[in-house]
C-alpha cells in the first residue's frame, strides 16, 4: 500500500511571505499530476499543511522566519491549481494540520497511515531541505519505505535542494524519482 504526502504546497510557500518562488512554481503541474493519478488509483492522499497562530511567541520558528501560513488567512490556501484539485476531490484527500517541519510532529499521521496498511510513501512539495526532510526523516525513523519525486520538490535554497536529494538516497535510503510513479 502507498500514501502520497502533499507537503505545504501553499500560497505564502509559493510567492508569498515565505516563497520559495519560481523553483516551487515550476513542480505545480506535476504536483497535480501525481495527486491526481494517486487519487484515481484510490491510494491514501494526505495534504500536509502549515499552521501557526498570529503573534506566536512560543512558536520556534518565530525566531527564524517570518510570520507565515496564519491561521484564516489567504496565505495558507493551497497555491494555483492544486486548489482545484483539492476541491474537487475534498472527499478523497486527507486535510491535515501541522505545526512543525516534519508532517509527523505532532499530528496522526502515523495511526493513519499504519491503519491503512501503508508501507511506502511518496512525498511532494516544499521545501525539499527543510519540510520535505524533516518529514522523510521521521518517516525513515518509523520504518517507512520512501519516494520522493525530483521533479516535485523545490526550495528557495538551490544548494539546500541538491543536498536534500542526495540525502534521500544515501542516507535515507530513498527512490529519487522523475515521472509519473505512482
Amino acid at each position: 500500500m502507498k500514501a502520497l504526502i502533499i507537503i505545504d504546497y501553499t500560497v505564502d510557500f509559493i510567492d508569498g511571505k515565505l516563497p520559495c518562488g519560481e523553483p516551487g512554481m515550476a513542480i505545480e503541474t506535476r504536483i497535480c499530476e501525481i495527486t491526481e493519478a494517486f487519487v484515481a488509483r484510490q491510494h491514501f492522499v494526505v495534504m500536509a499543511v502549515d499552521l501557526h497562530e498570529e503573534q506566536d511567541l512560543y512558536h520556534p520558528e518565530t525566531k527564524l522566519f517570518p510570520p507565515h501560513n496564519i491561521r484564516g488567512t489567504a496565505g495558507r490556501d493551497l497555491y494555483g491549481k492544486l486548489k482545484t484539485v483539492h476541491e474537487q476531490h475534498e472527499n478523497e484527500i486527507y486535510w491535515m494540520d501541522k505545526t512543525r517541519y516534519s508532517a509527523f510532529c505532532g499530528t496522526d499521521l502515523e495511526l493513519r497511515l499504519r491503519a491503512r496498511g501503508i508501507k511506502e510513501l511518496h512525498l511532494v512539495g516544499v521545501c525539499t531541505d527543510i519540510c520535505v526532510l524533516h518529514t522523510a526523516v521521521d518517516a525513515y525513523n518509523r520504518g517507512f519505505d520512501i519516494v520522493v519525486h525530483e521533479d516535485a520538490v523545490g526550495s528557495f535554497n538551490r544548494q539546500g535542494h541538491e543536498w536534500a536529494l542526495q540525502h534521500f538516497e544515501s542516507t535515507l535510503g530513498a527512490k529519487v524519482v522523475r515521472g509519473l510513479e505512482v
